[in-house]
């Protein structure tokens, strides 16, 4: 799971993050709303929690952007005690929740599982591409009525490759979906099992592109014709 942390307080920020990677996510920060608004159309992200009062772009125009752009990620607002017009203007605009300052750390990560336990539940567990169809809930892919014959690895890849379809996926995103099964995953093998599943699914019209200095990119095959 990729979050951002979007908080201009330099301490905040830092403490947020800790938090975040111990209790096992992978973290990003941006420190104002336009770096904010850039990751967000760059990388897709499972959670962003999100400060209202940043400079350069203010929490409620990033969160207005990322809708508008029909982004579904999990927002949740970081409000002042007394901010009872923030906290209900951020929810119109699209967060999912809001948490007050001063924070409480252990109330954070509690309400960051329940959003991303509740994004779960709502996904399409059935992600299409293409003639290729990957079934989330009992991790199995087919091309057309066939199924496909992958390893446990080449499930874990195609699936962050699915979910993220026509967006770039980064080789530390790649290599955070195969952790659990081999920690010392490095470059050669994630570029082995991409060779590989490239193999595997090329029969259902779709490809994985390699885009340079950035990570991987599936699509439809005949777009690109």
């Amino acid at each position: 799971m990729r979050l951002l942390v979007v908080e201009d307080d330099k301490i905040l920020a830092e403490g947020l993050m800790d938090a975040l990677k111990q209790a096992g996510y992978a973290v990003d920060h941006a420190a104002n709303g336009e770096i904010a608004n850039t990751f967000l159309q760059q990388t897709a992200y499972d959670l962003v929690v999100l400060d209202l009062g940043l400079p350069k772009l203010d929490g409620f125009e990033v969160l207005k952007r990322l809708r508008s752009r029909g982004d579904h990620a999990a927002v949740m607002i970081l409000t002042a005690q007394d901010a009872v017009e923030s906290r209900v203007k951020g929810l119109d605009l699209g967060a999912d929740d809001y948490l007050i300052k001063p924070l409480n750390l252990t109330e954070l990560e509690a309400r960051v599982r329940a959003l991303i336990r509740r994004g779960k539940m709502g996904a399409n567990t059935s992600l299409a591409c293409g003639d290729l169809t990957f079934n989330a809930a009992d991790k199995r892919a087919t091309c057309g009525d066939k199924d496909l014959l992958l390893s446990t690895r080449e499930l874990a890849l195609l699936e962050i490759l699915m979910h993220k379809q026509n967006k770039v996926v980064s080789k530390e995103q790649v290599l955070e979906s195969l952790c659990n099964w081999d920690s010392e995953l490095g470059d050669n093998a994630i570029e082995v099992y991409i060779h590989r599943l490239r193999k595997k699914i090329a029969p259902a019209n779709v490809q994985i592109r390699t885009i340079r200095g950035l990570g991987y990119l599936l699509e439809n095959a005949k777009k690109s014709i």
